[in-house]
């Protein structure tokens, strides 16, 4: 008997933290959780009208998505980040983000012998998808390093989950030319690009990074952050319309469709911008009170430019440092969660209230 797929897939990290999370809870004014990135604001009113409108739906949707969403993400591509090019048949609404990377080898077709790329310090999900399609997942920012091996597939992630890094123009721009000349398929991890604070992040669909060709390249954007949609399971995938038409075929047969209102919701939130900016003001605030009071506290912020986390640092092991915070009541997650060189930084996600954030601060002081 074969062993289960599971044996295959490395353990969940989130589980390594059940008891300093019990340790934090225990605090007399209650735990501050910034391990997660997850949305605690409402939901746009804009957004949730247009569910509510949407609500009658009995027929399945299609695989492909409606055109007006799929519209909307092209519109909101060129509007917000001068992404040019693009057509319907390069974008394929998918239900969450972290789903489609988690299957994206295995749709692709990859498999054991396949070498699939990811940054030294990444987001788990990338090695979880190389596993379950049995292909070879290796955690790398130098390309050298590999010698002669080509990689079938190879992920960026600017701004970077967990360090908030952005990747300049110039380097995307050669991780490009490096995966064309080798037909390795680039696919870029852009869910935090209009979560940015002190660096402008380019999409890998710019014209400037891409030369104007979408050939082998993916997008994939998701409206958790932006729209605090998290609920709603609303993502895209943008660019190279063969790469995205073999999704879709391998799709269609899983019957992987987005939900009919959830796509009218999309439109919605692609077509408005000033939820976007509050959102942004909010979280702008609690980063700059935990930057403060981290800082304070005698911890080195490096990178954060973007995304939704402060990657802090006493230049002890991480574990040593969530063991501390979860005394004084604050969960956060431990570097090496995703990978070894994080291993003396924690991430530090500004995504709780103001009340909670305020909170943090207060016992950081």
């Amino acid at each position: 008997m074969k062993p289960p797929v599971s044996a295959r897939l490395p353990d969940f990290p989130w589980d390594k933290l059940t008891e300093y999370a019990a340790r934090a809870r225990a605090h007399p004014d209650g735990i501050v959780d910034l391990s997660v990135g997850t949305p605690v604001d409402p939901t746009p009113e804009v957004v949730q009208r247009a569910l509510a409108g949407a609500a009658d739906s009995p027929g399945y949707p299609l695989t492909i998505g409606r055109e007006d969403t799929r519209q909307a993400c092209v519109d909101w591509l060129a509007r917000s980040f001068g992404v040019a090019g693009l057509g319907l048949d390069g974008v394929l609404p998918v239900i969450g983000s972290k789903e489609l990377i988690g299957s994206l080898p295995l749709h692709l077709g990859l498999g054991p012998g396949d070498l699939v790329v990811l940054p030294a310090l990444a987001y788990p999900t990338y090695e979880v998808g190389a596993a379950l399609a049995g292909a070879e997942p290796l955690a790398t920012d130098s390309l050298t390093s590999l010698g002669p091996r080509v990689p079938a597939l190879m992920y960026v992630n600017s701004p970077s989950n967990p360090t908030g890094r952005v990747l300049p123009v110039d380097h995307l721009k050669k991780v490009v030319d490096w995966c064309r000349h080798r037909g390795t398929v680039l696919v870029s991890d852009e869910c935090y690009l209009q979560c940015a604070w002190e660096d402008s992040p380019v999409s890998v669909l710019h014209p400037d990074v891409c030369g104007g060709s979408h050939e082998g390249l993916l997008a994939v954007h998701s409206l958790s952050k932006r729209s605090n949609l998290a609920g709603y399971r609303c993502a895209f995938v943008a660019g190279d319309p063969a790469l995205v038409g073999e999704l879709l075929a391998v799709r269609k047969n899983l019957g992987l469709q987005m939900p009919g209102p959830q796509q009218v919701a999309m439109v919605a939130a692609l077509s408005d911008d000033a939820h976007v900016k509050e959102q942004h003001a909010r979280y702008a605030r609690r980063r700059r009170w935990l930057q403060d009071a981290l800082e304070g506290a005698g911890f080195r912020i490096d990178h954060s430019e973007g995304s939704l986390y402060l990657w802090a640092s006493r230049g002890e092991d991480c574990w040593l440092t969530v063991d501390r915070l979860a005394g004084l009541g604050i969960l956060v997650a431990p570097g090496a969660f995703y990978g070894p060189s994080g291993h003396q930084h924690v991430r530090v996600a500004f995504t709780a209230s103001d009340e909670r954030v305020g909170a943090a601060v207060d016992r950081l002081a």
